[in-house]
């Protein structure tokens, strides 16, 4: 096993989705890969004064995004696993308030509103400046590869080979699985939140750098998947994103049902039985333009008599 690093530095960095991009890195499946992140703006140093701080590319429209990792043999319709070892956030970070996500909630006022936080990563907690507290859910929001069409992609919503997921639930210790888009997969990710609640209703997390992100890069043959799957320590889930929320639901609950009649062996009918009694199904988010909800399978809700 080989273990790689890549610092957020310019030429490592990138603003968009692209097919067409060089990899900076070529791994082969099952190593390592060790980054250092940039908050998803790209700040060079911390917010909170008076001045907006230097970003490492002050015209940038996008999330930067470390990449785009190269996956050797990788190929369309394999898959790509992303078995997260390590998401340590460094020690400061903002939530902002969204302008469409504040007038969809009747607030009218667009003045530019934000919070400053100071991450404690050791005592899992981050601390803003009126005092309130809130304990550390630490994930990347974006991690995912480009689309097959040529051009640049933008990064904001999530696809079916992944992207900005902003799923909370793929914490360290979780393994993401997406569908191989493109050969060598050109994998990337940033956009690092210390907490976040389900939707990110503001269209921010606690936006925040990332000191260390470990992760493992594996491709598998099978399970071949047409959306994002994730296994946590303790359940499975299956994602659906479409601009339309309904929509959304319907594909992560139709993903689950393929789960479902995998693993227990029974029929579509049986399994929309089984999981109308035992999976949860949540909004991922909200606020990307493409939105995203996720079915959850507990490996403890359904045992054998």
């Amino acid at each position: 096993m080989t273990v790689h690093h890549i610092e957020p530095e310019e030429g490592f960095v990138h603003f968009d989705f692209s097919a067409d991009r060089e990899p900076v890195l070529t791994v082969d499946s099952g190593d390592t890969v060790v980054v250092r992140t940039l908050d998803a703006a790209g700040f060079l140093a911390p917010t909170g004064g008076p001045e907006r701080p230097p970003r490492l590319k002050e015209d940038a429209n996008g999330h930067a995004l470390c990449g785009p990792i190269a996956v050797r043999g990788a190929r369309p319709g394999q898959t790509l696993e992303v078995e997260l070892h390590e998401i340590r956030p460094a020690r400061w970070a903002f939530t902002g308030v969204g302008i469409q996500s504040a007038k969809a909630l009747g607030i009218d006022d667009e003045s530019p509103f934000y919070i400053h936080w100071d991450i404690d990563a050791d005592a899992g907690v981050a601390t803003d400046r009126g005092g309130h507290r809130v304990k550390l859910g630490p994930f990347m929001g974006v991690m995912g590869m480009p689309p097959a069409e040529p051009g640049a992609h933008a990064t904001a919503p999530p696809r079916f080979c992944g992207g900005n997921l902003d799923c909370k639930e793929l914490v360290a210790g979780t393994s993401l699985f997406l569908p191989v888009s493109v050969a060598e997969a050109l994998f990337s990710i940033g956009d690092g939140h210390a907490a976040q609640g389900d939707g990110e209703v503001s269209t921010m997390a606690i936006e925040c750098p990332m000191e260390r992100v470990e992760f493992v890069l594996r491709l598998h043959d099978e399970p071949v998947l047409t959306m994002p799957r994730a296994r946590t320590t303790d359940a499975w889930l299956t994602f659906g994103v479409d601009e339309d929320l309904d929509e959304a639901v319907r594909i992560a609950t139709n993903q689950m049902l393929d789960l479902m009649q995998a693993q227990l062996g029974v029929g579509r009918q049986e399994a929309l039985v089984l999981a109308s009694v035992v999976v949860d199904i949540r909004v991922t988010q909200v606020v990307n333009g493409v939105v995203g909800a996720h079915a959850v399978l507990r490996d403890d809700a359904i045992q054998r008599a």
